[in-house]
Formats: structure tokens, sequence, C-alpha cells
């Protein structure tokens, strides 16, 4: 077991591969999910942990201008050097192993962009206590070994002792390379990662093995695209930073914020906050001031109204919304036309008429969701195609708009007691409901954030834990 060391903790990305099986002409890591690529979302969450102190990029050759400018513009800070990968996964990590210095190191899949901040950081405490680091998790399915002479299975063994292999994988840069050292030496070497390379040459170090997690998939094939993407949906990783306030009063000082839709519940707890920290705040509503979100000559008429009257928009933040209930089938052309008009069109033009301003200020604009965007619902489905367009634009125009400086996100707020959400479906326990108080606070949070295209989940419960959670309707 190796010594706890003041070393310095380094992430190598590890992105050398083309995805021949995603039939693609570029490398899988470039492919765009919840408005990022895949290889923006890994270093996102590396360049995030407290634990890492730089991050290596081994990236597909002909590709490493893109990652250059990924890293300029998103502010990665961490990463320290980019190099182009091996024309094997092994070789890749020989490479990335011959640019450090001693070091604990770890190795981690470009297109494994979900993983999680717990096991970046059991495996670099298990670097304390050890040279060699694997994550994995147990196998749910039964594993055969077959004869490949005949097809035949050959053995089964016992399901509890097997683990399926995920990465990042942690080591002492020094094993590692003593490992890969004797590895070179033999000309029948053959390995699919690097702790199978430190157990064939090295088998007196223990590899001590942290619990992966299921989310933790790696995108090989064109059905993992679509998984991610899901995943993304329903575990957010983006958790915006929060602030003292006194860092709220700095950060929104002097700042112009709009609220349309601001006359009541979510809207107007937004309103009232930003305010309470020193933002100058201008709400508009129909009910308030008769301005109709789904007409662009009245959202032009708010822009104008309040650069005349503070010369500049900060941020935006649309909560207006309609949800009407009942059949489909029975539901009237003009109930048709008003729900879209306002749940849908609405945020287009706002973002149409809104974005100059944004721009010229470096901006941000906030939409909000509903859990109902994952799923069509009965009763109200209206209500929640439109909010799954409404994520749907939220990580284009993250896309259209990243060279801009302006900034778009999205709340998805579970359930909460407002009076839309009262009128809807009545009376309902009040520990059932976030305070809509909360979700006001986490959405100044996501508008003062410096990232864009994320769909941030507000919830009681985690959906993956509890498949009940699925199946709460969180119209706010």
């Amino acid at each position: 077991m190796s010594e706890p060391s003041a070393a310095p903790r380094v992430a190598v990305v590890l992105g050398g591969g083309v995805g021949a099986r995603l039939g693609l002409d570029i490398p899988k890591q470039l492919i765009k999910i919840a408005g990022r690529t895949i290889l923006e979302h890994t270093l996102a969450l590396l360049q995030a942990h407290p634990m890492v102190d730089e991050i290596v990029v081994m990236m597909a050759p002909g590709h490493l201008d893109a990652v250059r400018a990924m890293v300029r513009n998103g502010g990665y800070d961490k990463v320290t050097q980019i190099h182009e990968g091996a024309e094997t996964r092994n070789h890749t990590s020989l490479k990335a192993l011959e640019t450090l210095p001693e070091c604990s190191v770890l190795f981690h899949d470009a297109v494994r962009p979900l993983l999680s901040e717990r096991i970046i950081t059991e495996c670099f405490e298990a670097l304390e206590r050890y040279d060699a680091v694997d994550v994995a998790i147990p196998s749910a399915d039964t594993i055969i070994e077959i004869d490949p002479r005949d097809n035949t299975i050959r053995a089964i063994p016992q399901r509890s002792l097997l683990r399926r292999g995920q990465t990042p994988q942690a080591f002492r840069a020094s094993v590692l390379r003593a490992a890969y050292e004797l590895a070179m030496q033999d000309p029948e070497f053959t390995a699919t990662d690097d702790c199978g390379v430190v157990l064939r040459y090295l088998p007196e170090v223990p590899i001590w093995v942290v619990t992966g997690d299921e989310r933790n998939i790696k995108i090989t094939d064109p059905i993992d695209v679509f998984l991610a993407d899901k995943l993304f949906q329903l575990t957010s990783s983006f958790v915006p930073e929060g602030h003292s306030p006194e860092e709220y009063r700095a950060a929104l000082d002097g700042k112009v914020v709009v609220v349309l839709g601001g006359s009541y519940g979510i809207g107007a707890d937004i309103a009232a906050l930003a305010g309470e920290h020193g933002a100058t705040v201008e709400t508009f509503s129909r009910s308030s001031t008769n301005t109709h979100v789904e007409r662009r000559s009245d959202l032009v008429a708010v822009a104008e109204q309040v650069t005349e009257k503070h010369g500049r928009i900060d941020y935006v933040v649309a909560t207006a919304g309609i949800l009407p209930r009942g059949s489909l089938l029975e539901t009237s052309e003009e109930t048709i036309y008003a729900a879209t008009d306002v749940n849908y069109l609405a945020p287009v033009f706002i973002a149409q008429v809104f974005y100059p301003h944004l721009q010229r200020t470096g901006g941000s604009l906030l939409l909000f969701t509903s859990s109902s965007y994952t799923r069509g619902r009965s009763g109200y489905s209206l209500y929640s195609s439109a909010k799954a367009a409404v994520v749907n634009l939220t990580q284009a125009w993250a896309e259209e708009w990243a060279e801009s400086g302006v900034r778009v996100n999205c709340v998805n707020p579970e359930r909460t007691g407002t009076p839309m959400r009262t009128k809807a479906f009545g009376e309902e326990p009040p520990h059932s409901l976030l305070d809509s108080r909360f979700v006001a606070e986490a959405s100044i949070d996501v508008l003062l954030s410096e990232g864009t295209g994320h769909v941030l989940d507000l919830r009681q419960l985690d959906p993956l834990a509890d498949p009940g959670g699925l199946g709460q309707d969180d119209l706010g």
C-alpha cells in the first residue's frame, strides 16, 4: 500500500476513439448531448471537482483544434495539455504517462459524461492507501463463459463475485509506469484497460475497487446516445453555486431583471428575491400590466420600456404559462391555439426579442419546464408536449448562442405550490409540494451561474432511485 502523498492529482481524459460504431465522420466525444459535446460534459465535471489539479486530454488525431477551442471558450483552466491519442487504448495511456511527473493519475473515458463527483473523490481517497484503483458495478446478469470452438457454455462463474468494469481507473503514476515497462517487453502483450496491465505484470500490487454507478455509461453504440440524453434530462448534474447574502447583492447590484409572468407564484417570488438582493426588477403579466407574452408586439414594448427607463437588461425570466386540462379530443380549437401560443410560441418570441439586449450585457435567459416533458401525460398533453419543446429550445439556443456570451437555462421543478397548480389540481398536502420560494432561490442561482444549456431538476426524490418519482405531476 502507498503512503499519503502531496503529489498533484491529474485527470487524463481518454478521447482517442473515432466513433466507428456510431457511423460518424467525427469522434463520438464531439457529439452533442444536452446542449454540449460529450467531451465538454466530461471536462466540466473534472474541472469542477476540487480534488483534480490538472487535466490532460488525449484526443483523436486531426481534432485537437476542436478541443483547444472548447477549452478556450469554456474556461477550462485546469487543462494543461492536449495531445493526440495513439493507435490503441493502452498506447494512449502510455503516451499520457510519458508527459506526467510523479502524481496521482486518474484515467477516464471521454465518452462517460455522467461520472459522479463521489466516484472521483473515492478514487483519489483510495490512492492514499493503494497504488491502483478500479471502478466497477455488480453484474445484474448471469455471465457465461463459452467454448469458442463450438459456442457452447464452458462455465458459469458465481455472479456475486463478478463486477462490470467502468472508468475512471486511478494509479500512482510510478506504479503504472513500471507495469507498462514490463508490458512493452512482452511480445504477447494485450489488455483492454490499465488495471489489467497492473494485474498482469505487477500481480503483487493490490487493486482496490470503488463502487461505480449504473448511470456512468459509456457511449459506444447509437442507443447509448439516446440513453445518455435521457439520463441528462432525468438526473441533471448541473448544480449552480449558492451565494451568501453579500455575494448575491454584489452580483445583482445595478442589474436589471425582467420577469414575464411575475404577478404570482414562482415568478413573483423570483422578482421579490432579486429585488431583496439589490436588483432592479420589472415584472409583466397579463393580469398586472396587460402584457401578453405570446404577442411579439407586447414583448417589444416591454423591452423598449425597460431599456428606456434603465438603459439595459441583464436577465430575463419567463414563467408565464397556462395549463388546460381535459381530453385532447374534446379540447376546443381556441384552447389549443391559446396553450400553444403561451407555452411554446411565447418562449420563442421572448428569445428573439430579448436576445440583442442580453448580448449587450452578457446576460441570461431563464425558462421553465416540468417533469411532464419527459413523458406525455394524459389530461394535459398540450402542456406536457410544450414543456418538452422548451427543453429542446433551451439546448438548441445554448448551442446557437455559445459564441455570444448569452446564456440560456431551464429550471424543472417538482410539483410546486403555486396558484396555477391549485387551480388545476385543487388543494394538496403542503408537504407533498416544493415551496415556490425555494424554487425562486435556485432560479436566482441559475441566472448568476456561468452555465448554459442546462436543465436544473429541483426534486424531493431521485426519480431513478424511486420508480414512483416519474409518475409525479410537478406542474408549477
